[in-house]
């Protein structure tokens, strides 16, 4: 992993780590930042799923990468949790003005962030860099719809997910006889591993049915 620290500027170095620290103590809504402590230019954040939008389940992981120029220069945002949407490339380069014509040095991190959330609720399909995804949403909405959130259910269920977790737990706890914790931990973990089986096996039915 190539890190930038030594190419940016004390002074911005000190900005940002203000910025994520503050996020980290008052974080916007539905984003969680995952501060690097040895890397500053690594920058990791996990924004929900907005509700009413196919992503409304899912946890994404999104990664900024600061070039040396930052702030001059805006970060490139990179989805790393698989998602089906207009503005995010196959590689999770994700492509909005806010990166690129409209960026300004002053905007921060939790604006870039904050952007990003907001293009879950309302993608720009004509920036598409999925052309499918974008010709989706204009043309057939619902199959767009249908696609985004099989995507989300299968790739942006996280780990430690309380409620999917607490829900799996409980159609399960007739297998449990005890409430240790230890047992639990394992039984989430052989409950997300079923689930995820399940969900696989599900999408590559439906992905024959397409």
């Amino acid at each position: 992993q190539y890190s930038n620290v030594e190419n940016l500027s004390p002074q911005t170095i000190r900005q940002v780590m203000k910025e994520l620290q503050d996020m980290e103590t008052t974080p916007p809504e539905g984003i969680k930042v995952l501060i690097n402590e040895s890397d500053v230019t690594d920058i990791q954040a996990l924004i929900d799923g907005p509700a009413g939008t196919p992503y409304a389940v899912g946890v994404f992981r999104v990664k900024l990468t600061l070039s040396k120029d930052f702030p001059q220069t805006p970060p490139k945002a990179y989805f790393l949790t698989k998602i089906f949407h207009p503005n995010v490339a196959a590689n999770g380069e994700i492509c909005v003005n806010t990166l690129k014509k409209d960026w300004k040095p002053d905007l921060g991190i939790k604006h870039i962030l904050l952007t990003i959330k907001c293009l879950l609720i309302v993608p720009n399909p004509e920036s598409a860099l999925n052309e499918e995804a974008g010709k989706m949403l204009l043309e057939h909405y619902e199959d767009y719809s249908q696609r985004a959130r099989m995507m989300t259910e299968i790739h942006a269920q996280p780990a430690k997910c309380g409620a999917v977790a607490a829900a799996a737990a409980a159609s399960d706890a007739k297998d449990d006889d005890g409430p240790s914790t230890k047992k639990h931990a394992g039984l989430d973990k052989k409950l997300q591993d079923k689930k995820k089986e399940k969900l696989l096996k599900e999408k590559k039915r439906m992905l024959k049915r397409l």
